[in-house]
């Protein structure tokens, strides 16, 4: 997948048939979307073509549990056209193939994982609007994170790894702890893999990396992380290490991920940052993010 060009007049035409309406009048899918379900996809796939020679992966997982909801308003109102705009704009990456991922809850909810396409154009909205609004979630202070690391390391495929040596980018947001481990039976039940050994959320965050830089961004305006903020920020740091983000202001979140690639690309963060409407809060997020991470694979 990965055809075509963003059109942002397009786009445009969309975020103003939002106006007016709630969170839950965009997003209006009651259970999860068929083509959504992860379970017995083989392959998402990010190909180079005519419109996206030099085509690059980039998957933002969003949770959608309790508070968090925000995250996909923001997103359909207003974020996905800044993230292709800016991406497309700024180039900190060429061709930019955009997949979304929902998580939520493998203990408690009923569609823990969703993913859309790999789409370089406006078909994103279509299946963005699809996600369903679970607001679900437990109490076992953390939501599934590493589903979407699962599914990206061994569902999906990408040229820009395979012809040109260079990771995408995947992101996971949220505001709670980082996960504890998924069993074989839940990797069964909501994929449709059969493992012949458990992995731990470290094995498949490492797994995923090889693919993808990986990052986390924390929101702390979620109930959860007002609450526990800094049992939150351990476990990421101990989780993720360096690639762990702590945005204060989501409305920034777009700006933040687009920051974020750019620093990973060799960018310093105050020139990166300085232009966004909420420059400090972006900047505060990816100020210590390692810059010039994001070289070519060793042998390439």
């Amino acid at each position: 997948m990965g055809s075509g060009r963003f059109d942002s007049n397009a786009y445009r035409s969309f975020t103003s048939s939002t106006v007016g309406k709630t969170t839950e009048q965009i997003y209006t899918s009651k259970a999860i979307h068929k083509d959504l379900d992860p379970k017995g996809v083989k392959l998402r796939e990010s190909r180079d073509s005519a419109d996206n020679p030099n085509s690059t992966p980039l998957i933002v997982d969003i949770d959608v549990t309790g508070s968090m909801g925000i995250l996909a308003d923001v997103i359909a109102r207003k974020g996905l056209g800044t993230l292709f705009e800016s991406i497309l704009d700024r180039k900190p990456i060429s061709d930019p193939h955009v997949m979304f991922m929902a998580n939520g809850d493998a203990n408690y909810d009923r569609a823990p994982l969703q993913v859309s396409q790999f789409e370089a154009d406006v078909r994103i909205i279509k299946q963005l609007s699809d996600i369903y609004l679970e607001h679900g979630g437990g109490g076992n202070g953390w939501e599934s994170y590493n589903l979407p690391w699962y599914f990206a390391a061994f569902h999906t495929e990408h040229d820009s790894l395979i012809k040109r040596g260079k990771k995408g980018y995947l992101f996971t947001i949220g505001d709670e702890e980082a996960p504890g481990d998924l069993t074989k039976a839940q990797i069964k039940n909501i994929i449709g893999d059969d493992l012949e050994a458990e992995l731990s959320s470290k094995d498949m965050l490492a797994l995923a990396q090889r693919k993808y830089n990986c990052y986390h961004i924390v929101i702390t305006e979620g109930s959860h992380c007002r609450s526990y903020r800094h049992t939150v920020l351990e476990t990421w740091k101990s989780m993720i290490g360096e690639h762990l983000i702590v945005l204060e202001d989501h409305t920034q979140l777009a700006e933040t991920i687009v920051s974020a690639i750019e620093v990973a690309e060799g960018r310093d963060a105050a020139e990166s940052t300085k232009a966004w409407s909420n420059a400090k809060a972006v900047h505060e997020a990816v100020k210590n993010l390692p810059k010039g991470s994001s070289p070519k694979l060793l042998g390439r």
